[in-house]
């Protein structure tokens, strides 16, 4: 697809749209930014058909339309009718914050909206994303400007599509219009990517309320407020007061956030999430991070398993790590597993220690890292396929089976007696 660039208003755009009606599967979408704004429509990634919207707030790029999958889709929000707003705190919560809490934070003085979401962290590749699960006609009202005002943002989200941060797209090295894999439990779920662009700080990922369920996401745990510009100290104490230990105050002024703070890390995923627990932490400059020490005295062990002697691990996923390996002894496999070459299981740290590319897995201790030198990322990897199905039989899910392969990683997928 050629280039194409226009001046238009929004009376000579309107024009325009009426006479030329193209099967948007075909052009793309279009996208009106403001009367006077630059208008440019091209080529994607991988030919995929865009549109880009550009300003102080950052870059907007959209996929051309789909069509939506029924089961997911839900209807699509019409144009922004309200006044876009700042979000200044983000609440999150372990279980669904009531009704009741809800109203109660709307009542402070000086909190000009809240609106609830669900939000968790969700596995995809070696990391944690943060996915946030949200009616698109309202949560854009919360978002950068040009975001808010795109509206193919929100009929892709609504449609069933992700949209997600340019940093974590390029982390991922998925193309607009390509897929994000999601792994809830043993389940790897593909969404479209519909959109790069920013919405609410410490959010990587969003997706309609459909899609949050389908992830198994808590409902409505999390709640947006925006403040004003005035009086966002004291909304932040009233909150922490309201609300206690049933949600985490996050203030999103600053991005990423100071070390030293505390955030909330809720992974979704079923049976194995339950079971592993969350916690919140805090992380430090060189990017580590340090979880609650009530949740690491209450779960992280170190103890002693065949072929690699002392790991420090989740305590649930110990035994089936200990049975994998005992099994691949049993076998005569053993000489397939290097132990000097072993890369860790209990490492709290952000990816790449950055703070924006989200929590390592391992963060969690359920992730072990097996002959490191010859199974880097992108690749095939030489790591034995009978070591390879073992794993998988005690329950874990192989990074050499992802789009963007790991094939060193293996993590705790699936509880297994």
């Amino acid at each position: 697809m050629s280039r194409v660039w226009a001046i238009v208003s929004r009376r000579s755009f309107t024009r325009y749209q009426s006479r030329f009606r193209a099967p948007r599967t075909v052009v793309g979408r279009l996208a009106l930014l403001s009367a006077g704004a630059l208008l440019i429509a091209g080529c994607g990634p991988h030919g995929e058909a865009q549109v880009t919207s550009q300003s102080d707030t950052g870059a907007v790029h959209v996929a051309s339309a789909s069509t939506p999958d029924p089961s997911w889709a839900e209807p699509a929000p019409g144009p922004l009718r309200k006044s876009i707003l700042t979000p200044d705190f983000l609440i999150v919560g372990e279980k669904t914050l009531s009704r009741s809490a809800r109203s109660k934070v709307r009542e402070i003085d000086g909190v000009r909206a809240a609106m609830p979401i669900s939000v968790a962290s969700v596995a995809v590749g070696e990391r944690s994303i943060t996915v946030g699960g949200v009616d698109a006609a309202d949560y854009r009202r919360f978002t950068a400007t040009q975001t808010a005002k795109m509206d193919e943002v929100w009929q892709s989200v609504a449609g069933g599509e992700a949209a997600i941060t340019h940093q974590i797209g390029r982390d991922l090295r998925r193309p607009l219009g390509g897929s994000i894999d999601l792994r809830t439990a043993n389940e790897q779920h593909k969404l479209r990517i519909g959109a790069y662009a920013t919405t609410v700080p410490r959010i990587d990922a969003v997706v309609n309320e459909r899609r949050a369920q389908q992830l198994g996401m808590k409902r409505h745990n999390a709640i947006v407020v925006s403040a004003g510009k005035s009086g966002v100290d004291s909304v932040e104490k009233e909150l922490e007061q309201l609300l206690g230990k049933r949600g985490d105050v996050q203030r999103l002024a600053e991005n990423p956030p100071s070390t030293g703070e505390r955030h909330a890390a809720y992974l979704t995923g079923g049976a194995v999430a339950q079971a592993v627990g969350s916690f919140k932490y805090k992380y430090f400059a060189d990017g580590t991070v340090e979880p609650a020490s009530q949740w690491v005295h209450a779960n992280i062990r170190t103890e002693t398993v065949p072929l690699l002697g002392r790991v420090t691990c989740h305590r649930v996923m110990l035994p089936q790590l200990r049975n994998a390996l005992t099994e691949i002894v049993d076998r005569e496999l053993a000489d397939r597993i290097d132990s000097g070459d072993y890369g860790g299981c209990y490492v709290p740290r952000f990816i790449g220690r950055d703070p924006q590319r989200g929590l390592s897995l391992h963060t969690w201790g359920i992730a072990v890292d097996l002959n490191v030198a010859g199974n880097q990322r992108g690749t095939e990897g030489e790591i034995d396929r009978e070591v390879v199905a073992i794993f998988k039989k005690w329950g874990f899910a192989w990074g050499g089976d992802w789009d963007y392969t790991d094939p060193m990683h293996f993590e705790l997928a699936a509880l297994v007696s």
